[in-house]
Formats: C-alpha cells, sequence, structure tokens
C-alpha cells in the first residue's frame, strides 16, 4: 500500500478544499476504499476523514419525505424508525447488503459511491478501462456471468454493486452535493454516468464533491414496498438480480408503481417502461410478466449472462403479485 497523509477536518469547506487540491480521498467507513487501496487500484496521497462533519443523522421533512446525512451508518437507516414505518423496500435492501458488521461502519454516502466489484477492475495486474481507459476490456469474452445485460457498452460491463442505491433509485431520491464553489442538488436518476466510451467516469460528480445528504421524497404507497435480492449464496454476496418496488392499486387496477432493478447494469436501473406498461393496468401475473419483458427487450447479454433475464422477470412476477396479494 502506497503511504498516505492523513486530516480530519470538522468542517464541510475545509474538507472539499483538502480534496480539490489533488491526490486525495475522501475517508468515511472505508469499508471499500480501504479494500482497493489495499489492492492497488486506489492509491490517494491523503485521506480526508469526514466523520467529525455531523453527516450521521435520518429528519422528517416538512413535506413528509426524508432527509438522510451521507456520513449515517447503514446500520442506523436500517433501523430508523421513519424509514421502517414509510419505505420498508429502502430497510430490506440495506439488511440485504454485506454484514452486520460491515453496516455497522459503512456510510450511506459512500454506499453510492462504492466502485465495482467485477474481478478485472479489482486486480490491478489486468487490462481494465475503468481503472485504465484504453486498456480494454477482457470481460467481454473473459468471465462475466455476473455482469451487465443493460447500459453497458463494448468499453465496460461492469455492474453497480449498491443495493441501497436500487431502493433509492426506485424512491426518487435526491443528493445533495457540496463542491469548491456550490451547493448543489442531484436526482438519483441523473447522478450516476453509464460507460459509453468513458467508464472511468461513474457519476456526474466534480472531483472533490463531497455528497452531504440524501433526499427521499413523499410517497405514501411505498409502505407497500419490498426489496428482492437473488445471490448465489444465502449472505454476504453480491446480487445476481435484484428489485426494489412499490405498488399503488385501487379495485385492482394499478394506480401507481416504482420498480428498479439491480446487478444488471452499470448503475441502478429505473424500469420505466415497465412502470409504463402496467399504469392502468389490472394486476396480474401476466401484466407484470409482460412489464418486465418490455424493459428488458433491451438487454444485451453475452455467453454467460443471458440466465439474468429469466431470472429477473420472474422475480418481478413473484414481487409484483404478492403485493398485489394476486396468485404468481
Amino acid at each position: 500500500m502506497r503511504e498516505f497523509a492523513y486530516a480530519r477536518p470538522e468542517h464541510a469547506e475545509e474538507a472539499v478544499r483538502l480534496v480539490a487540491a489533488g491526490d486525495a480521498a475522501y475517508l468515511a467507513g472505508g469499508t471499500n476504499l480501504v479494500d482497493l487501496m489495499k489492492l492497488g487500484v486506489a492509491r490517494p496521497g491523503l485521506l480526508v476523514d469526514i466523520t467529525a462533519l455531523g453527516l450521521d443523522f435520518v429528519t422528517e421533512l416538512p413535506d413528509g419525505g426524508l432527509r438522510i446525512g451521507a456520513g449515517t451508518r447503514n446500520s442506523d437507516l436500517a433501523a430508523s424508525s421513519l424509514v421502517r414505518r414509510g419505505y420498508p423496500m429502502l430497510t430490506q435492501a440495506i439488511l440485504a447488503g454485506a454484514s452486520g458488521q460491515l453496516r455497522n461502519l459503512a456510510t450511506v454516502g459512500g454506499n453510492l459511491l462504492q466502485r465495482t466489484r467485477c474481478s478485472y477492475f479489482q486486480d490491478a495486474s489486468k487490462p481494465c478501462n475503468k481503472r485504465n481507459p484504453g486498456s480494454g476490456c477482457p470481460a467481454r469474452t473473459g468471465e462475466h456471468h455476473n455482469l451487465a445485460i443493460l447500459g453497458a457498452s463494448e468499453h465496460c460491463i461492469a455492474t453497480h454493486p449498491s443495493d441501497m442505491a436500487v431502493a433509492l433509485s426506485a424512491l426518487d431520491a435526491v443528493v445533495h452535493v457540496r463542491e469548491p464553489d456550490v451547493q448543489r442538488e442531484t436526482p438519483l436518476a441523473d447522478f450516476y454516468l453509464l460507460p459509453g466510451d468513458r467508464p472511468d467516469r461513474e457519476t456526474a460528480l466534480h472531483p472533490a464533491a463531497l455528497i452531504t445528504a440524501i433526499d427521499i421524497p413523499p410517497l405514501p404507497f411505498a409502505r407497500r414496498s419490498t426489496y428482492r435480492k437473488i445471490r448465489e449464496r444465502a449472505s454476504y454476496a453480491f446480487a445476481t438480480g435484484s428489485l426494489a418496488a412499490a405498488i399503488d392499486l385501487a379495485d385492482g387496477i394499478v394506480r401507481d408503481v416504482r420498480l428498479s432493478f439491480g446487478a444488471l447494469a452499470p448503475v441502478p436501473w429505473r424500469a420505466r417502461l415497465a412502470e409504463e406498461a402496467l399504469r392502468g393496468q389490472p394486476a396480474s401475473p401476466e401484466a407484470f410478466r409482460d412489464a418486465a419483458a418490455r424493459e428488458l427487450a433491451a438487454a444485451r447479454p453475452l455467453r454467460d449472462n443471458a440466465y439474468k433475464i429469466n431470472l429477473v422477470t420472474a422475480a418481478t412476477v413473484q414481487v409484483l403479485s404478492g403485493l398485489s396479494e394476486v396468485t404468481p
């Protein structure tokens, strides 16, 4: 591991200034960053510890939504009565991720910014366009059984690893960011970037941007929501496919719905085509299956990951049928 310096500022402005000077990274829980430093993938010369900035809170907003401090520990967010009562999909997504020990240390902001677990990205001896632009993407012809079928490019087929971000995507979350000269709000829908020919650019953030909070708008029917994660072992594993779903019914008709997929794309994949197909339709397994098919028609699987299409289609039917109390 490269030697590094350490700073622990008490104000967000100072933290941003330190990182803006270059060769620096923010440190909160460190559950992803420190691993990447050990692997030689991340090599910052300065770690800026942001745990003293007072960013650990969960509060209800006047309009009924939530504001979540970026420094809130994942376990604390999952345990919040405001989240468990109003947004069960978010609690379930958090509890599906990592282990209890890691959730006690990892933060909300760090979860959104965690890097892909693609084995080629994590191995500094291998080519990887995300890590070293222009070096190639060996995953396309190599090990890719758990990589992207949606939104990928010739240059990168990595998937985003977060469970929490999938739920926040379905909830139309908004990210508050402090940059060197400005504070801004960015909808999560605009926060992540698809790889295109620049897979090294993963978010729309300024290089020194500091996430300070995440807002979740009020969504009364999110009380009828869930998160489903499919993985290769029962716990402590990244998803092979996942979905966050909420549904609003009136007399058996889908009045509104939220649906987001995980582990299928380089970003949390909001299934807007499926949502559009379902609104105004009777809640039925057939409608749910057709909606999933409409969303997944754009999938471009490779040799070993086409199974994800059937996997997520079946999960969508099961989850939405369960929320609607119809027999799949």
